[in-house]
C-alpha cells in the first residue's frame, strides 16, 4: 500500500465514507448560506405585493430594479471571484454574506425610484462572487464524476428558498403589516436580511479554505484528497487565464446559461405575480401555492443530477430539462385561469428549469482549472446572469404594455429551447471523460 493510501484503503465504500464526510461537513452551512442569499435576492417579489401601491411605483419600474441588481452583480462577479481565489472562500464568503445582508435590510428604507435602484444595484455588488465562488470551492473537493449530486445539494437551496419563502413572506406580509407603524414589505425586507448577517459569521468561524487546513481531516484523508485532485485534473485544462478566455467553449456556455437563467428568474421574480393573475389574491395564499413548484424544483435538481453522475453524460440531461421548462411556462399560458391546470404546467417549469442548473455546473470545470476556472466560472455565471436584468424587465415592460406576461412567457420560453439545441449541437465539444 502506498504512502498516499496508508490508513485508507482504495475501495469504493471508503471513498463513498470520505465524500460522505465531506459532504455532511461543507454542504450544510454553504446551502444554508445561499437559501437566505436567494431569499435576500428575490423577496422584492413578494415585497412588491404591498410597496408597489404605497410608494406608487409601475410594474416596469418594479422589473427594472429587479433587474438592476444583475448590473452590479455583472460588474463585480470575476473581480469577487479572483479574490476569492486569492484570499480563500473562508473570509471572501463571510465578507459577501455580512455585507449584503446590510444592504438587504437598507431596502426597508426606499422611497423614491432613485433609492430603489441604487440599493438593487449595491446589493448585486455585494453578493457578486457568492455563487461562483461556491461552485469554484466545491469542485476543489470533489472529483468530476461526483459533482452532478454535490452541485444539486448545494443548488437545491433555490428552490427550497421558495418553498419555505414563499409562506414566509407571505405570512410576514400579512402578519407584521402595521407593526410598529411599518408596512408588512419593509418587515420583509429586515426580518430576511438577519439570517445573512448571521450565516456571514458561521462562515468565518467554521469553513475552512481547503484539505490542508481542515483539523477535521486525518493525515490519510488529507493525502487522498490530494490524489484525487491530482488524477481528476482534466487533461488539457486551461489554467491562465487568458487561455480559458480565448477557449471558445466558455463564450458558448455562457449564453446557453443566459437562456436557462432567462428561465429561472422569470420563475423566481414572478412565480408570485402569475399565481395572483390566477385569481389569488390573499399573500399568504400565494405563498403556499408557490411551495409547490419550488418543491418539484428540489426533485428535478436531485433526479436530473444523480442520473447525470451514474451515466457520466451532461449535456443532454441539461438539454430535456430546458425543454421541460419550456413545455410548462407555454403550457401556463394556454391553460388560462384554470388554477389547477394553471399550476401543473407552472410545477413543470420550475421541475424543468430548476433541473438544469447542477448539471449544467459539471461542465466548465471539465476543461477549466486553477485561475482560469475562477475567472471563467464567473464569467459564465455573470453573463449568463445578466438574464436576471433582462427578464424581469421585459416582462414587466410586457406586463404593463399588453396587460398580460403571455408573450413574456413564450419569450423566455423561446430562450430555454434556443439553450437545448445548442447543448445539442456542440454536445461533442463538452463531453470529456470523467474518473468513476
Amino acid at each position: 500500500m502506498s504512502a498516499v493510501d496508508a490508513g485508507l484503503a482504495r475501495s469504493t465504500s471508503d471513498y463513498d465514507r470520505l465524500y460522505r464526510k465531506l459532504f455532511w461537513r461543507l454542504l450544510p452551512l454553504l446551502f444554508g448560506c445561499y437559501i437566505v442569499a436567494y431569499l435576500d435576492r428575490v423577496n422584492v417579489g413578494f415585497a412588491k405585493l404591498q410597496m408597489l401601491n404605497e410608494l406608487q411605483f409601475s410594474e416596469a419600474v418594479y422589473g427594472a430594479g429587479a433587474g438592476i441588481f444583475f448590473i452590479g452583480y455583472f460588474l463585480f462577479e470575476v473581480p469577487s471571484n479572483l479574490i476569492l481565489h486569492r484570499v480563500g472562500a473562508r473570509r471572501w464568503i463571510a465578507r459577501i454574506m455580512i455585507s449584503w445582508g446590510v444592504v438587504s435590510a437598507a431596502t426597508m428604507f426606499v422611497t423614491s425610484v432613485p433609492t430603489f435602484y441604487a440599493l438593487r444595484f449595491l446589493l448585486g455588488a455585494c453578493e457578486a462572487g457568492f455563487y461562483p465562488g461556491v461552485i469554484l470551492y466545491l469542485t476543489s473537493w470533489f472529483p468530476a464524476a461526483r459533482r452532478g449530486a454535490i452541485l444539486a445539494g448545494f443548488i437545491t437551496a433555490v428552490p427550497v428558498a421558495g418553498l419555505l419563502g414563499g409562506p414566509l413572506s407571505g405570512a410576514i406580509l400579512t402578519g407584521f403589516d402595521g407593526v410598529s407603524g411599518l408596512a408588512g414589505w419593509k418587515w420583509l425586507f429586515l426580518i430576511e436580511a438577519v439570517p445573512s448577517i448571521i450565516a456571514g459569521v458561521c462562515v468565518l468561524l467554521f469553513l475552512d479554505d481547503n484539505a490542508e487546513t481542515a483539523r477535521w481531516l486525518t493525515p490519510a484523508e488529507k493525502r487522498t484528497l490530494a490524489e484525487v485532485t491530482r488524477t481528476d485534473a482534466p487533461s488539457g485544462a486551461a489554467h491562465r487565464i487568458r487561455a480559458g478566455f480565448a477557449d471558445a467553449r466558455l463564450w458558448m456556455l455562457s449564453l446557453i446559461y443566459f437562456g436557462i437563467v432567462m428561465g429561472s428568474y422569470g420563475i423566481g421574480f414572478w412565480l408570485p405575480s402569475l399565481i395572483a393573475t390566477l385569481g389569488v389574491r390573499d399573500p399568504l395564499e400565494i405563498g403556499l401555492w408557490s411551495a409547490i413548484p419550488n418543491g418539484a424544483g428540489i426533485v428535478g435538481m436531485i433526479a436530473f443530477a444523480r442520473s447525470s453522475d451514474r451515466r457520466r453524460e451532461r449535456p443532454l440531461h441539461v438539454a430535456v430539462a430546458c425543454l421541460l421548462g419550456m413545455a410548462g411556462l407555454v403550457g401556463s399560458v394556454l391553460t388560462g385561469t384554470n388554477i389547477p391546470l394553471a399550476m401543473a404546467f407552472l410545477t413543470l417549469a420550475t421541475f424543468g428549469i430548476y433541473a438544469a442548473l447542477p448539471v449544467f455546473w459539471t461542465m466548465p470545470p471539465l476543461f477549466l482549472a486553477g485561475a482560469a476556472s475562477a475567472a471563467g466560472i464567473a464569467t459564465i455565471n455573470s453573463i449568463g446572469n445578466l438574464a436576471g436584468f433582462v427578464s424581469p424587465s421585459v416582462v414587466g415592460w410586457i406586463k404593463q404594455t399588453t396587460g398580460s406576461a403571455d408573450l413574456a412567457l413564450y419569450l423566455i420560453g423561446a430562450c430555454l429551447t434556443a439553450a437545448a439545441l445548442a447543448l445539442v449541437l456542440i454536445r461533442a465539444r463538452l463531453i470529456a471523460p470523467t474518473r468513476p
